[in-house]
């Protein structure tokens, strides 16, 4: 006998399905494609999948992590709630994963053009990087040919012939064919009048003939270089004749709904269908951001000819439904860091069905492809200087070096910054709190992305809500909330809070706070990062004052406040002249490595060259850690312009 079915109907998309009696709402509404806030997987344990029950029969497990008023007014935790009969199911603002939406990606966080642009002091990065560091060889590159027939002196086989006049205009050492293109091959260069288009990809040392099209389409050749992060997804249209980017697009990567961390992740993939999800997850993301910018600039799916990815170790694995499960299991192993050049279509992304997928080189189990692409982005490894690289992003990697040597660690930061793990936090899109100031009497003015109202506060305003709390003395060093007398201040049974702004204020349905709980997360992520940097310091025999230049990458850097990240602890105390803004520097060097196979073999280069510390295995980083996890740091000899 058949499960009893249910309808479900999720508000106010009105999206509906039906679930089995039983089903978990959290899963009801993945496979309703209604995508819902869950940072701990499903586990009960984060509080960010809250929803209100409007009509209908469920069954749900008490939790702490919904207050007693709300919870008489209807509102359960998604994954800890079953489908029991017909239900409506109201999905507040703050619980949605805006993950459908496709925006284009502010430009001011993806100018470091570096390796292709005239020298200048480029205000995004502010670096400045000699033209033309890297010869133009893209992956994918288009050659018209108009190939003399066969006569009665010239026998040679049209494969012969296609090789020769290929070889007459490119030196290509080896070269490979595919069976397909041969078997079609004859036919071909008769009905074009022996007048055709190949596209010849690079796969490592060989050069393919990829693709063969009759006539001239020689200026129709794009690829698009991928930045998968573990919560956003970006996207870069590029002309890979020109060099030009013509178009970048970003969004929340649909795996979130399936944890917000790799490790969350690595553990869902293990479940039944859940590494094909996670697979088919990030491909959506990447197929949606593929339609969009083809649309928009009206261009033919079949002229793009090759994709470049960039992202951390566990992202490749499930870009490429490779199974992730010996990463997090001692002694952490990937499957592989050096992935080979395939077909797109084998992973199921939608371009020109022969055309190329390439990854940038990965460097250990916890630093990837997206770390490699930023050293090379940011030219450290062309750096005479002692040279610090930190990301700011779900992981929190950090690299130190120059010229000469190179060493990195995964600070294991979470993702707090990036507006998962705290009750208010968001991308930083439309809407979200990016700047904050409180006044010595509590009076609280802030700023959000587009002017509008606001929905909740990015990893910007973290950083600034955190120093601003503490200036004002409404969070102790430990970052426990005193009890002023203010309204803001108040104690809802599961710890203080602060209200940053009222529900009146705002457009969603709740007020928007920082809770101690949430503080206690950003707490740890920004001394896992300082930390990670510290031991990396010490342990080359240096100390914070040797570093000559500091580059802040990560999707939300060019809007961090140094002086307020040096307050909470996050950021070394340098001279604020030392650090430098380079965005999204995993778009950026995907962008070069997809525009230059020289910058590829540099790529690799660095990723062999990189010695990667496994911070766990320090004795000295928890002691280091811990130490962080104060206002700004336990020493605040470590801050004197904090300290002062």
């Amino acid at each position: 006998m058949e499960d009893k079915k249910f309808k479900v109907t999720f508000l106010p998309s009105k999206k509906t399905c039906m679930a089995n009696v039983g089903a978990d709402l959290l899963s009801t509404a993945i496979e309703c494609g209604e995508y819902i806030h869950s940072s701990c997987g499903g586990d009960g344990i984060c509080g960010r999948c809250k929803v209100l029950i409007k009509k209908g029969e469920y069954r749900t497990q008490p939790t702490g992590r919904i207050s007693y008023q709300d919870r008489m007014k209807g509102y359960v935790l998604a994954c800890l709630t079953t489908v029991q009969g017909d239900l409506e199911v109201h999905v507040p603002k703050e619980s949605r994963l805006l993950i459908e939406k496709i925006t284009d990606e502010d430009s001011k966080f993806l100018r470091l053009s570096g390796m292709y642009s005239q020298a200048a002091d480029v205000s995004a990065g502010g670096l400045l990087i000699k033209e033309e560091i890297y010869t133009h060889s893209p992956l994918a590159t288009k050659l018209y040919l108009e190939i003399p027939p066969p006569n009665s002196e010239d026998k040679i086989s049209d494969l012969e012939r296609l090789d020769r006049a290929i070889k007459e205009k490119k030196d290509v050492k080896i070269m490979q064919t595919g069976l397909r293109n041969i078997r079609q091959l004859g036919s071909l260069l008769r009905q074009s009048d022996w007048k055709v288009t190949v596209t010849l990809g690079k796969r490592n040392e060989t050069t393919e003939v990829v693709i063969i099209e009759p006539g001239n389409t020689e200026n129709r050749n794009y690829g698009i270089a991928f930045d998968i992060g573990t919560t956003t997804v970006t996207g870069q249209l590029v002309n890979l004749n020109t060099k030009e980017v013509l178009g970048t697009k970003a969004t929340h990567n649909k795996q979130a709904a399936f944890g917000d961390d790799v490790i969350t992740r690595i553990i869902y993939a293990t479940e039944e269908n859940g590494l094909e999800r996670l697979h088919h997850a990030v491909i959506d993301n990447m197929n949606e951001i593929i339609k969009q910018l083809i649309l928009k600039l009206d261009i033919n799916l079949n002229d793009i000819t090759g994709v470049m990815c960039a992202g951390n170790t566990t992202m490749m694995h499930l870009l490429l439904k490779i199974d992730p499960t010996y990463i997090r299991k001692e002694p952490y192993v990937p499957t592989a860091n050096f992935l080979p050049v395939i077909r797109a279509a084998e992973a199921g992304i939608k371009i020109h069905p022969r055309g190329l997928l390439s990854c940038v080189p990965g460097i250990s189990t916890y630093v990837g492809g997206d770390i490699t692409a930023g050293v090379l982005a940011s030219g450290l490894s062309e750096e005479k200087k002692t040279t610090l690289l930190i990301d700011i992003g779900t992981n929190g990697e950090v690299v130190l070096g120059n010229s000469d040597w190179m060493v990195c660690a995964s600070a294991s930061a979470g993702p707090a910054f990036e507006g998962s793990g705290v009750s208010c936090g968001m991308r930083a899109i439309n809407g979200a709190i990016e700047k904050v100031v409180i006044d010595k009497n509590l009076n609280v003015r802030y700023e959000t992305i587009g002017n509008d109202k606001p929905i909740g506060i990015c990893g910007s305003g973290y950083i600034d809500l955190l120093c601003e709390i503490f200036k004002a003395n409404i969070i102790n060093r430990d970052g426990r909330i005193n009890t002023l007398k203010t309204e803001r201040i108040r104690d809802l049974g599961d710890g203080l809070e602060f209200v940053l702004a009222f529900k009146e204020e705002s457009s969603g349905e709740f007020d928007i706070v920082i809770k101690e709980s949430d503080i206690e997360n950003l707490k740890r992520s920004k001394a896992a990062i300082y930390s990670a940097a510290s031991i990396l310091v010490k342990k080359m025999g240096l100390n914070f004052n040797n570093i000559e230049r500091a580059y802040i990458a990560g999707g939300f850097g060019n809007c961090i406040d140094i002086s307020k990240a040096v307050c909470i602890g996050l950021l070394p105390d340098l001279p604020k002249e030392r650090f430098k803004f380079i965005g999204n520097s995993s778009i950026i060097g995907a962008r070069e490595i997809m525009l230059s196979f020289d910058a590829m073999k540099k790529a690799e280069e660095i990723a062999r060259k990189m010695t990667y510390l496994e911070l766990s295995n320090d004795h000295g980083y928890m002691e280091e850690y811990v130490s962080g996890l104060f206002f700004p740091h336990t020493d605040l000899e470590r801050f004197p312009s904090v300290k002062k």
